[in-house]
């Protein structure tokens, strides 16, 4: 089973709480912690790698908070990923990092990096602006349109 870490899925809920205050509306770390259930404690470690990667802006004061550097449309959900779980690899041979030895007689490695590879294109196209919309509904309705078609090729 693939997981992401909660690092990772707590920086895109906290970004998209903070979408939701674009462009002008400052949303503090207590509102985030509150909404999503996180501890403020380990949403400060989470925003302070975003703020430092240039998603987000704090604006400090009465009123202060967290503010988008960019709008909700050009943010990739693939991108937040990246910027908090490091480089995309369902399995160890396509972490650069760990790699592997039998890459070039592993019968199964272009499958994983295949679908790893769509799994990124997926979350690249899938934005703050679409969470916030709702948008995201419609695109899971279409992959279930799709698995249905290519279940009923075996169904003969």
């Amino acid at each position: 089973m693939l997981r992401l870490s909660t690092k990772g899925q707590y920086g895109v809920r906290a970004l998209y709480e903070i979408a939701n205050g674009y462009p002008d509306k400052p949303v503090t770390i207590r509102e985030i912690s509150e909404k999503q259930d996180v501890s403020v404690a380990y949403l400060e470690q989470i925003l302070n790698k975003l703020r430092k990667a240039g998603f987000i802006k704090s604006v400090k004061g009465p009123g202060g908070g967290y503010l988008l550097c960019k709008s909700p449309d050009e943010i990739s959900i693939a991108s937040i990923l990246k910027e908090l779980e490091g480089p995309f690899a369902i399995t160890s041979c396509l972490d650069p990092h760990e790699g592997c030895i039998r890459i070039d007689s592993c019968v199964v490695h272009l499958l994983w990096k295949s679908l790893g590879e769509q799994i990124d294109a997926f979350l690249n196209t899938i934005t703050l602006k679409n969470l916030l919309s709702g948008d995201l509904y419609k695109i899971k309705s279409k992959v279930k349109n799709s698995r249905r078609k290519s279940a009923s090729l075996c169904s003969a």
